[in-house]
């Protein structure tokens, strides 16, 4: 499961790929580590075109998952979709994707310390997106904070391709490449959104030392 992803690349990139975009994440600097819980940059519908804004990685957790418990601490990926709990965000208001530049999956072997493995499109680590689901929630992340009102994100899993099923075997995060692509998940109908819910191409991602 992706916990752990980069974003090197400037805002400006982001800005790029997205006429009109209002960047309300004002001085936007290198993220080389982001975790589960941490503000990163996400791109959603706004009302009067595109916006990127800061969001908490980690959606509401389904009711089960909270049993006997004080916090919620989010759920970063997101496999199954026909769980009615998931189905409310599949909208395409609650649609959204989220700029990336690498992201890690535990390798984890008999013996040793799990380590992260780097995975990124190329050498230069362009600019992709996962494809992600968002909404504003109220509840409790850390008792310290108490009761806070935050907009939230996470993003869809699927089957891995030959490069991260070598060394994660359950899952990959949903990744979009092409601006026809994000377009179509942000703004299609489910019925064809849907459908991009499904792994990179074998050999479409190279593994790399580091996020940088």
């Amino acid at each position: 499961m992706c916990n752990l992803y980069s974003l090197t690349k400037g805002q400006a990139a982001i800005r790029g790929w997205f006429d009109g975009i209002d960047d309300q994440t004002g001085n936007l600097p290198p993220m080389p580590g982001i975790y589960p819980d941490y503000a990163a940059p996400v791109v959603r519908h706004g009302d009067g075109g595109p916006v990127l804004e800061m969001m908490r990685w980690g959606m509401p957790s389904p009711a089960f998952a909270l049993k006997g418990k004080k916090t919620d601490r989010g759920v970063t990926n997101i496999r199954n979709i026909a769980s009615p709990h998931w189905r409310r965000w599949l909208g395409a208001e609650h649609r959204c994707v989220v700029p990336f530049t690498a992201f890690s999956e535990p390798l984890n072997r008999p013996g040793e310390r799990s380590r992260p493995v780097w995975f990124a499109l190329g050498e230069d680590r362009p600019l992709a997106f996962f494809a992600g689901v968002w909404t504003q929630w109220t509840s409790v992340r850390k008792l310290k904070d108490g009761e806070t009102t935050d907009n939230r994100f996470g993003f869809l899993t699927t089957e891995p391709n030959a490069e991260v099923g070598a060394v994660h075997p359950k899952a990959m995060p949903v990744i979009l490449t092409e601006p026809a692509e994000w377009l179509r998940w942000m703004t299609s109908p489910w019925s064809e959104a849907r459908l991009l819910q499904r792994p990179l191409a074998d050999g479409a991602l190279e593994l790399r030392d580091g996020p940088v």
